[in-house]
This record gives structure tokens, C-alpha cells and sequence, in this order.
């Protein structure tokens, strides 16, 4: 039976999210974080953007932006209904709800490092207070919240509070939501994309819908943590197979003097039990590369291997060898080998028209090249410049996109839509397209992989 003190800090909470009186810190200030702040700001919620970044937290206070498809007008507004940002923990302290939206990356060894949520969790600790909501949004393996996220806030607060299981318990509220950002898409509208959430007891249950409600039209319950976090593991790695299977098919399908797109196409004028996935030069961005390891790194805990899901992987993980290996064979026609000609890559973002260089096979692709001796430069509208990551060290420039033949092959990995691939072709000495981006021309030049 529930209390009625514990209920009515439950409805007070929850009074103060309708009222728009809560005040919300957002955990990470990148591609996930700094939307989701502006969908608050928007419903005039009062979002504090906490990030250790000394330049996002003084561009943000600025009114400026470092992602390209956030416009520093947008960050203006959001100042307007209280926004700001701060690399102070202390200010937790205020906070109604705290939201963690921290990279989720893997290691060297494709095993999950949870670093960022881990050093996260034990900074936010020491300043919690009893009815707070606190969700993570960062991907990651079935359990963490419940394994790793909820032991260190009940180690790391000075209060002694523990996390509430039941609607008439004291203490902390917790819960896991995935996100759902899907850089580039202009076809759905942020707040029509439905909010999964799963809490640690009704109460957190409760609470973390009635926030995401404030800015989703629809919210997805689920019993727990744990089966939110699988969802998005599920989500991702539906995605990570499909596009695995038209990798695989792709190279088939070259052997056998097929071209993979126009079956594509005519598989997916079936009305039913079809969607349509595209071959690339491998996989980008944060989740869709990242997602099967967590998952084939836990089910190893269960006594399991997620065989099909690893083979998966392992298939778009080649994806950039399978690209040099046409890149070599199209030299060779030109009688030219690899080490010692002039390669240009052709867009360095995990995908179209977007700032994101996370896990993007370009960058695996200028290493390759560099380590078999080509003379490698890139273009990309987006990054005038790229250095030194997590999984590459490169030091380069942008290029101009200009005397296209002075080099001896340009290889598109990301078919921004600013360029004119008609005048790539036209002034390019090889092209090797693998993305499809020269569909329509027909030239001696083009290898299609």
C-alpha cells in the first residue's frame, strides 16, 4: 500500500514537469545531448547542458554551435527559456530530472567501454537528492542500468539514498530510454519519433514518461531497464544484419555481372515482407557499428554466442578492405599500383550531409591507404580539418575540390549532396563510387563497388 507522503512526492514531481517548473540537466552536450536540450527549451523547460568540454560549454553560453545541423539561432532561442551550459557537477544538486546522454564506444578489443557513463554516474553521485529522476540514454548492453548505473549512485551519494522499487519508497528514481537520433532525417519530426522508457519501479516508470510526454507525442512503457536497453540494441542491430546481407550480395552480385541497386530497386516494389537496405563502404555512426559487440560481449556472460549477429559484424567490419582491394584492381587497369599514387577520398562523415565522424569507414579507408604507401588526401564541406580520434591519428586538411586530375583515382565513401559527381567523372582520372552516387553516368572511369 502506498504512503501518502511518497505519493504525493511522486505527484509533486510530476505537477512540476506539467507545470514546465521542473528543472532539467541534460549530461553531455554532442549529437545527443544538445538536441534533446533544445526539445526541453522548446517547451519552455528551464535545461542546464552539462559537458567537461571547456569550448562546447563556452560556445553554447555564446550562443554559438558546433553541430551543423543545429543553427546558432536555435541555441538563442533555448537561452531565451533559461538554457545554458556549465561543466559544474555541483549544480546537479538543482536539478529535477537528470538526463545522461555520454558516448557508449568500444575499446580496441570491440569490447564495451563504459568509461564516459561510469565517470559520469560518479561525478552526478555526490550531489543527488531524494526524488530526483535520473535517466540514461547512452546505448549500451542489457543490465547496465541496473548493474553498473544504480550500485554507483547508492555508493556515491553522502545522503545514504538508495533507488526506489516500489511507489511507496523513499529515494532515488531511475530509468533507461534510448535515444533515437537519427542524424540527417528530415522526413520525421523529432517529437513524433515514440520514447521508449523503462524504470527501476513504477514510480521512476511513471515520472520518466511523464517527462519524455512533455516533448514525444507517444511513449512506449516497457517492464524494466533492461528491456528498454535490448530494444535499442534490437533496433540497431536489425539494421547492422540487413545491411550486412546487401554487403554480402553486393560482392556476389559483382562477380556475377549483376548490378546489386537495380535489384534493389525491384525487390522493393514488393508491397510486403521487404525493406529496402543499401551496400556501402561499411558502417558509421555511433550505434549501428557499436551495438552487436555489447550485445555479443554480454550473451558470453549467459554462456551464449550470438553467432549470426558476429558474422554480422565481421562482414561490414571489411567493408573498407573490400573498397581498397576495387580501389588496387582499378589502378591496376591503369597499370599503377596503390603505393605511390595520389588517391583523393571523397567525404569523410559516416553519412550524408552531416558533421558526424563517428565510426565512419572513411577514416579506416585514408588509414589503409596511408599504410599501403598512397599519397591520401580527402574532401569534405564539413570537416576543413581532421586530427586525432579514438580510433585514428591523421593530421590532415581539407583539399579543394579542384584539378580533379592530378589524382590518380578519387574514391567517394560519402555522397555528400553538394558535389557534382557529372564533373567528378568528367575531370577524375578513375572514380570508384561506393555508394551508388554516380548512378546514371556511363563512363570507362567508374568502378562501382
Amino acid at each position: 500500500m502506498t504512503t501518502t507522503a511518497t505519493t504525493n512526492r511522486v505527484s509533486a514531481v510530476e505537477q512540476r514537469i506539467q507545470s514546465r517548473q521542473a528543472r532539467i540537466g541534460i549530461v553531455g552536450m554532442g549529437y545527443v545531448g544538445l538536441p534533446l536540450a533544445l526539445l526541453f527549451s522548446g517547451e519552455r523547460f528551464r535545461v542546464t547542458g552539462f559537458d567537461i568540454a571547456a569550448d562546447k560549454v563556452e560556445a553554447l553560453n555564446s550562443g554559438s554551435s558546433y553541430i551543423v545541423r543545429i543553427l546558432p539561432e536555435m541555441i538563442q532561442e533555448a537561452q531565451k527559456s533559461g538554457f545554458r551550459a556549465t561543466a559544474d557537477y555541483s549544480e546537479i544538486a538543482e536539478m529535477d530530472a537528470v538526463i545522461i546522454c555520454v558516448p557508449t564506444p568500444l575499446n580496441e578489443y570491440h569490447e564495451p567501454d563504459l568509461s564516459f557513463v561510469t565517470g559520469t554516474v560518479k561525478a552526478i553521485a555526490p550531489h543527488v537528492h531524494e526524488g530526483q529522476l535520473i535517466i540514461l540514454e547512452s546505448t549500451t548492453y542489457p543490465g547496465t542500468t541496473e548493474e553498473l548505473v544504480v550500485p554507483l549512485l547508492e555508493s556515491g551519494n553522502p545522503h545514504g539514498l538508495r533507488v526506489a522499487r516500489t511507489l511507496d519508497a523513499p529515494g532515488l528514481h531511475v530509468a533507461f530510454s534510448p535515444e533515437r537520433e537519427d542524424p540527417g532525417n528530415d522526413t520525421v519530426a523529432r517529437h513524433d519519433i515514440p520514447k521508449v522508457v523503462g524504470g527501476c519501479g513504477p514510480a521512476a516508470a511513471q515520472l520518466a514518461a511523464a517527462l519524455y510526454g512533455t516533448i514525444f507525442r507517444r511513449v512506449v512503457p516497457v517492464s524494466s531497464p533492461s528491456a528498454a536497453e535490448m530494444t535499442k540494441l534490437l533496433e540497431n542491430i536489425y539494421r547492422c544484419v540487413n545491411i550486412a546481407l546487401v554487403n554480402e550480395l553486393k560482392q556476389l552480385c559483382m562477380r556475377m555481372g549483376i548490378d546489386i541497386h537495380e535489384v534493389i530497386d525491384a525487390a522493393k516494389t514488393k508491397p510486403f515482407g521487404f525493406q529496402a537496405f543499401y551496400p556501402g563502404p561499411g558502417l558509421g555512426g555511433h550505434c549501428i557499428p557499436i551495438d552487436p559487440f555489447y550485445l555479443s560481449w554480454k550473451a558470453k556472460q549467459y554462456d551464449f554466442r550470438t553467432r549470426f549477429i558476429e558474422l554480422a559484424g565481421e562482414v561490414n567490419i571489411a567493408m573498407p578492405y573490400f573498397v581498397i582491394d576495387q580501389l588496387a584492381e582499378g589502378l591496376n587497369r591503369h597499370r599503377k599500383a596503390i603505393n605511390g599514387s595520389k588517391v583523393l577520398v571523397l567525404g569523410l562523415a559516416y553519412k550524408r550531409d552531416i558533421d558526424d565522424l563517428r565510426e565512419s569507414p572513411s577514416l579506416t579507408i585514408l588509414e589503409l591507404l596511408r599504410d599501403k604507401g598512397a599519397i591520401v588526401s580527402y574532401n569534405d564541406p564539413y570537416f576543413p580539418r581532421v586530427g586525432h580520434g579514438r580510433h585514428y591519428d591523421l593530421n590532415m586538411t581539407n583539399t579543394p575540390l579542384e584539378n580533379l586530375d592530378q589524382f590518380d583515382a578519387v574514391v567517394i565513401v560519402t555522397d555528400h549532396s553538394s558535389y557534382d559527381y557529372r564533373a567528378i567523372v568528367d575531370q577524375a582520372q578513375l572514380v570508384v563510387d561506393t555508394r551508388n552516387a554516380t548512378k546514371g553516368i556511363d563512363s570507362p572511369k567508374i568502378v562501382r563497388c
